[in-house]
């Protein structure tokens, strides 16, 4: 892998494991957004097209873009009649005024410049059109306390929490609803509105650990320990899993939905 940080490695696992739940707060965010029929949407950070699938099954037109090939192509392969762009925020491929909302599901906290990104998402929104994101805004809790335990056996923490604030330079910041509304208000954006959800997802032991080797953490440590080290290192996990959690684990996760208007 050229980037540890890029999702290719981890596509086809994202969209086992994620996409399916990660539908919930997307669909809950396109309702919250008034995406309608006929509208023309732009899905910013798509991955395999969750948010996408969503507002096109809602009515909507959809375009997603997305930095990573991999996770692309599995995109295409789930929604074939959706059109999937490699792009990022920042330098859109569209014109001014081009789409009636644009969605970003869990992307904030990965912008290294979030007032950048946001000035080019802005404009490609049509005036009067929404802005839609979600953020996590759950702390810690067991099983990640477990995961970043075993983690630090292999990775020290001084080297592991810099680079993950370079990775996910916004991870922090974005977990508190006063600073989603704050960087959306200071961009211009009127009508700002946040609400909090909880969502409980059922996991086989199994399945989430897969599911945490998609995150930056996992595929850090991967490209720290080599294919040989990865596999001894989650043959630990999961043994340490079994003997803390019941199979199936029920995961718990608060996330803030937040829209805004473009005037």
């Amino acid at each position: 892998m050229d980037d540890w940080r890029s999702y290719d490695r981890t596509a086809s696992l994202y969209e086992r494991v994620h996409a399916p739940r990660f539908a919930e707060p997307a669909r809950d965010l396109v309702k919250l957004a008034g995406v309608q029929s006929g509208d023309h949407v732009l899905d910013v950070g798509t991955g395999t097209g969750v948010a996408a699938a969503v507002a096109q099954e809602a009515g909507a037109s959809v375009v997603g873009i997305d930095p990573s090939e991999r996770m692309l192509d599995v995109a295409r392969a789930a929604h074939p009649d959706i059109e999937f762009l490699a792009a990022q925020a920042i330098d859109l491929p569209f014109p001014d005024r081009s789409f009636d909302a644009v969605l970003g599901t869990f992307v904030l906290a990965h912008f290294t410049k979030v007032e950048t990104a946001l000035y080019d998402i802005m404009r490609v929104t049509k005036p009067g059109g929404v802005l839609g994101f979600t953020t996590w805004t759950d702390g810690r809790d067991a099983f990640t306390d477990t995961w970043r335990e075993l983690v630090a056996t292999v990775v020290p923490n001084d080297l592991l929490e810099p680079t993950m604030n370079k990775a996910i330079p916004n991870h922090e910041r974005f977990t508190k609803r006063a600073a989603v509304e704050e960087v959306l208000l200071d961009a211009g954006l009127r009508h700002v509105r946040t609400e909090p959800m909880q969502y409980e997802w059922l996991y086989t032991r199994d399945e989430f650990i897969d599911g945490l080797t998609v995150w930056a953490t996992g595929r850090f440590v991967r490209e720290m320990l080599g294919e040989d080290g990865w596999d001894r290192f989650l043959e630990r996990v999961r043994a340490t899993f079994a003997e803390r959690f019941p199979d199936p684990l029920h995961d718990r996760r608060d996330v803030l939905l937040a829209i805004a208007t473009k005037e």
